[in-house]
């Protein structure tokens, strides 16, 4: 016996293949079609998931940041009541021997130290105001000089 006898034959195999050629054609474009839809999902996805990872390490980096400038403003705000302290403390301490000397630790420099730790901003006229209880506090605390 032939090969394809049993079937009926080259001529029925031959028609049944051609038959049978679209269908597989169909199957093969549904397949093509799922895989491109797969390929796409799994892109979606992936930008998806990488678009969550940059979102999170944005936001780690804010709260590093916020963290940072909290630090940063606390340090000053303390740094700015221990200064306070130590020069109202020196003012009174020394207020009775050299009066011009306490109100110059406790007038426009303590003021301005404040305002530049704590508020974190200086203006002219504060540094101004410093400069010039300073040098009234060095005037007035010169020995007097010697008569002639």
């Amino acid at each position: 016996m032939k090969w394809g006898a049993a079937l009926g034959g080259p001529e029925k195999l031959e028609v049944a293949f051609k038959a049978l050629e679209p269908q597989l054609k169909r199957e093969h474009q549904v397949q093509l079609r799922q895989l491109d839809n797969q390929r796409a999902e799994a892109e979606r996805q992936h930008a998806a998931r990488q678009a969550e990872a940059e979102r999170r390490h944005a936001a780690r980096q804010a709260e590093a940041e916020r963290r940072r400038n909290h630090t940063y403003r606390m340090s000053g705000l303390i740094s700015g009541v221990l200064l306070s302290l130590s020069m109202l403390a020196g003012g009174v301490m020394i207020a009775p021997e050299q009066p011009w000397l306490a109100a110059a630790l406790c007038g426009p420099s303590l003021l301005a130290l404040v305002k530049v730790f704590v508020l974190q901003r200086s203006d002219r006229g504060d540094m101004k105001g410093v400069t010039r209880a300073s040098q009234d506090a060095a005037a007035a605390s010169a020995p007097p000089s010697p008569p002639p």
